[in-house]
């Protein structure tokens, strides 16, 4: 863990959703909480954005493999 509280994007591998959302959220918190330092508040800025991002990608997925279930039956009976 950095003197932030956040861990270090490398240190803690592939994140599921849930974990990088709550992440996320308490990343938030602590920033509209106040109190931090410039450049605290800039690395939670930064970890905020790379989980954002963590999240974007497994909702993009999660979109594409509906997407591909719900055209999967109508290409069948055709």
């Amino acid at each position: 863990m950095t003197d932030d509280g956040t861990a270090p994007a490398a240190a803690t591998g592939p994140l599921g959703y849930e974990q990088a959302r709550d992440e996320l959220i308490e990343v938030v918190r602590r920033l509209e909480a106040g109190g931090t330092s410039l450049e605290e508040s800039l690395a939670l800025w930064e970890r905020g954005e790379e989980l954002a991002k963590v999240c974007r990608h497994w909702l993009e997925g999660a979109r594409a493999r509906l997407d591909a279930a719900l055209a999967g039956p109508a290409q069948d009976e055709e």
